[in-house]
């Protein structure tokens, strides 16, 4: 049998002080006497799924409070969400998901080894394990998850749905755009002005990527011409001589010194003269090059007398569209190709109006045709599915109690066009249930949505509460069924379901004097006859309590096993 969570660490939550079980496949049973803390069990599941941490659950005495849970499982999907985290699967190929509440408050997630936010921890356990409680019982009455399950009813149900929100999602845009145009026409009309002339006067001074500050350097070196002109041609002369700049001068120039140096400590035979020849001529390459640079830099020096004035007339045009529009010139243009965008956005002639009203009709009737496709769908999934739990309500000691699923036209939305209502025996579910009913009524229905699934874990927090006798019997079957493909943890105090376990944990306390703590384990046969036993009114010191625990054991094991070969 598969089983998803194969192990549940629990530190400081409740009363439970430190408890780690190893989890098998198929149904666990999870039982103690009132107050043992066998909720708390299910309150660090919640807290694995990204649920609410709450300080108060922090043992009394304890600084946090720390849950830990290991998931096997090769779903895609599941590994994705642990990559783009930053963690890893564990040496057993497995994901390690863990949870801490501080006593002050703060919550701290981890998984696959790296911290995450506790949303994430939610997204990774959504598809692998699901808790039931007496809230979830109640979430059930809520319209929205009565749709949810008529969906979940029918795979071919999905695929509609996409499609009607791929419609719905264009025509609300294209019906949001065209009242946006129609009731702002002369807004839209003034905005469309102000761009027009943004635009425009963009465009007249023609800017540059990168031009303001290429002309700031420009304008800088032109204010300095003079001094730099004189600086390049001194530095000149005075490597290559006065006549490289077409003057005379009776001093030798730098290149021509340097020269006669090198010569003079070639020709003799000692190697460190020739060492300083050598660097010599180094040297003399170096200064041709200083001097050909020196040459071009006088070269690329303006000699237009205006070139000064009209770079400063270019920088102040630059300047007068960088303080309306953005920083620098870079942001003037990204701000430019954004105008222009919205002002092609935002045509309001009659022709971009009429084109658009048949836009919106063209959306609105594609959008209710995927709704009529998928209003026939649920329609259909619906009856099958009130049949269903009908026929399973009759086996949970509910004969004659008929669900039926009612689906009636509703306003476009997101989810369709449809709302879904669950009525017993014709009325809503919620006025017609009690509270052990309502237990049975989702039972069933997990049951019917379940039954070929598999790869996830299932948990109910005693979802038998006030049934007895024969329905207790048949939810055990009914849980025993469902774990026949996939894991199934249930928290329970009747005997009858608990004798279908395929594991019995159990959550014992130890009353101190001043603290009660509790802790988790499993148990052999014969501990689970004994606690079988007790769960019976107390029989557990009574040879004939045991002796019944034995019976209602044997019974139930022989009808798991049979399960077991009928599923295989």
């Amino acid at each position: 049998m598969q089983r998803v969570l194969t192990e549940l660490t629990i530190e400081d939550l409740g009363v439970i002080r430190s408890s780690s079980v190893e989890l098998s496949g198929g149904l666990t049973v999870l039982t103690g006497e009132t107050g043992a803390g066998k909720t708390m069990v299910v309150t660090g599941l919640r807290l694995l799924t990204g649920g609410r941490a709450d300080a108060s659950r922090v043992r009394d005495g304890a600084k946090k409070a720390v849950v830990e849970g290991t998931f096997a499982t090769d779903r895609d999907d599941v590994a994705e969400i642990v990559s783009e985290a930053g963690g890893d699967a564990d040496e057993n190929g497995e994901y390690l998901a863990s949870r801490t509440v501080s006593a002050a408050g703060r919550s701290k997630a981890r998984l696959g080894g790296r911290a995450v936010p506790a949303a994430t921890l939610g997204d990774f356990a959504q598809p692998l394990i699901t808790v039931h409680g007496q809230n979830d019982q109640l979430r059930l009455l809520a319209p929205d998850q009565q749709l949810a399950a008529v969906d979940r009813a029918d795979p071919a149900i999905a695929p509609l749905l996409d499609q009607y929100k791929a419609a719905f999602k264009k025509w609300r845009a294209l019906a949001k755009d065209y009242k946006l145009r129609t009731e702002s026409r002369r807004e839209l009309a003034q905005e469309v002005d102000r761009l027009k002339f943004a635009i425009a006067e963009i465009d007249e001074v023609a800017p540059e990527a990168g031009e303001d500050a290429d002309l700031q350097t420009r304008i800088r070196r032109l204010q300095d011409v003079d001094a730099l002109r004189e600086a390049a041609s001194t530095a000149l002369g005075a490597i290559d001589g006065a006549e490289s700049l077409g003057g005379y001068s009776d001093d030798e120039p730098a290149s021509t010194l340097i020269g006669q140096a090198q010569s003079a400590l070639a020709g003799v035979e000692d190697a460190e003269l020739v060492q300083l020849a050598h660097r010599l001529g180094d040297i003399t390459s170096q200064l041709g090059d200083v001097t050909a640079e020196l040459g071009a830099f006088l070269g690329d020096l303006p000699a237009d007398p205006n070139l000064l004035e009209t770079s400063l007339q270019r920088q102040q045009d630059l300047k007068q569209l960088t303080r309306k529009y953005a920083p620098d010139i870079a942001g003037v243009l990204a701000w430019r190709a954004k105008a222009a965008e919205r002002l092609h956005s935002i045509d309001t002639s009659t022709e971009a109006l009429d084109q658009l009203k048949k836009d919106l009709q063209a959306a609105e009737k594609a959008m209710r045709a995927a709704a009529k496709k998928l209003s026939r769908a649920r329609e259909k999934a619906a009856r099958a599915l009130g049949e269903a739990v009908t026929a399973e309500l009759t086996g949970l000691a509910m004969a004659g109690q008929e669900l039926t699923v009612a689906v009636e036209r509703a306003q476009f939305s997101a989810s369709g066009a449809d709302q879904v209502e669950l009525q017993l025996n014709g009325k809503p579910l919620a006025s017609a249930a009690s509270g052990g009913e309502l237990s049975r009524v989702m039972l069933a229905l997990e049951v019917i949505l379940n039954a070929d699934t598999g790869g996830s874990t299932l948990v109910f927090d005693e979802v038998d509460a006030g049934v007895g006798g024969r329905a207790a019997v048949e939810i055990g079957r009914r849980l025993a069924r469902l774990a026949r493909g996939q894991q199934v943890i249930v928290v329970t105090h009747l005997p009858q379901v608990a004798a279908y376990a395929d594991t019995h944990l159990h959550v014992a306390k130890d009353v101190e004097d001043t603290t009660v703590t509790s802790g988790v384990a499993a148990l052999s046969e014969k501990q689970r006859v004994e606690e079988l036993a007790r769960m019976l009114a107390g029989l557990d010191d009574t040879e004939t309590g045991r002796a019944h625990a034995q019976e209602l054991f044997d019974r139930a094991q022989a009808e798991v096993r049979e399960f077991s070969a009928d599923k295989q």
